[in-house]
């Protein structure tokens, strides 16, 4: 096998201690939520759940172009480069007709160290993979759901033809150059056994640059999870589930949904609005009051925060060790205005 499995670690590579570089002038991670729909419903997210039984997501389903624009030109007055720029969101990239204009447009600001995509992969085309290599994309990572596609249909209830799923993949592989890394990772529960788990390796260990897979958790509210999960004692990246009393994203995360609304997670059910970017610029949002509330707030616990926050499952089971703040939250208080 040619790639390199990182299963447990962070995809993203070694984390910084987090309570070392706060407050943040600049986000470290800016996750660019492009469209509100997906084509898969695969059967522990949201989508599996009807549009009328889930809390509020957004106000537009496609982001519109020109948002786009001014968001990233927006980016680029911060006093430093973005670490990562992520499209994902809840819901497939892939699908908004001008993904590739987006990361194009995005690489050229040089607004970021790194332009991504998550994605489920299935609507990767030979054209589209020549659009995001020649646009510069930095990084694609594509979640299977299965390894045949008898389990694609029993996980996100589609019909694919995997093979031709998996010959795409290969094209953008070999097409790509130096400066495109590719991660294929695949969901505990969408492996039966461990000769399915040596499959996966088979298929895809040679068509990426690293490879590995996460555990699924009970994230998303009304999700029935009973009947899904195969042990949800762990992380998605392995790692034992312990509470959190701080929940850090709200420190170093911002996320532009498709309306222009900006969120301090990646919670579905939002704790609340920080800003909106059709009205503000984004360093106003990042700097402004309600956002320095909220992370005051957060200091004193997710219970001390809101109702939503105190039930959130979301970081609990994506805490990575370095981005845990319990143990220094009071001395980052002074660093946050409440009022």
């Amino acid at each position: 096998m040619k790639a390199k499995d990182i299963t447990g670690q962070a995809p993203g590579g070694k984390r910084t201690k987090l309570s070392e570089v706060l407050p943040l002038d600049t986000p470290i991670l800016v996750q660019i939520f492009p469209i509100y729909a997906c084509n898969f419903t695969c059967k522990y997210c949201i989508f599996s759940i009807p549009r009328d039984k889930r809390n509020f997501i957004s106000d537009k389903i496609v982001m519109n172009f020109d948002l786009f624009k001014k968001c990233i030109d927006e980016l680029a007055v911060f006093p430093n480069k973005v670490k990562t720029l992520r499209f994902v969101g809840m819901g497939e990239p892939l699908l908004h007709k001008k993904i590739a204009e987006m990361v194009e447009y995005a690489v050229s600001k040089d607004v970021a160290n790194k332009v991504e995509i998550l994605t489920n992969g299935s609507l990767l085309t030979p054209k589209l993979s020549d659009a995001l290599i020649l646009a510069g994309l930095s990084r694609l990572v594509i979640s299977l759901q299965g390894i045949s596609a008898k389990k694609y249909q029993e996980i996100s209830r589609v019909n694919i033809d995997f093979e031709k799923f998996v010959k795409n993949i290969k094209y953008f592989f070999d097409r790509k150059n130096s400066k495109t890394e590719m991660h294929i990772k695949i969901v505990d529960i969408a492996l039966d056994d461990k000769d399915d788990e040596k499959r996966f390796y088979e298929i895809f260990g040679d068509i990426c640059d690293t490879i590995g897979f996460e555990h699924a958790g009970p994230i998303f509210p009304g999700v029935e999870y009973n009947q899904v999960l195969k042990d949800s004692s762990f992380t998605q990246f392995g790692l034992k589930v312990s509470g959190v009393r701080v929940c850090p994203q709200p420190f170093f995360t911002l996320q532009i949904n498709p309306d222009g609304k900006v969120v301090p997670c990646y919670s579905v059910t939002y704790p609340a609005i920080m800003g909106d970017c059709n009205k503000q610029s984004l360093s106003e949002i990042w700097n402004g009051k309600k956002y320095q509330w909220f992370r005051r707030k957060m200091l004193d616990g997710v219970k001390n925060v809101c109702e939503l926050c105190a039930n959130c499952n979301i970081i609990k089971y994506r805490l990575f060790p370095e981005d845990n703040l319990d143990n220094d939250a009071e001395k980052l208080k002074k660093f946050y205005e409440a009022e």
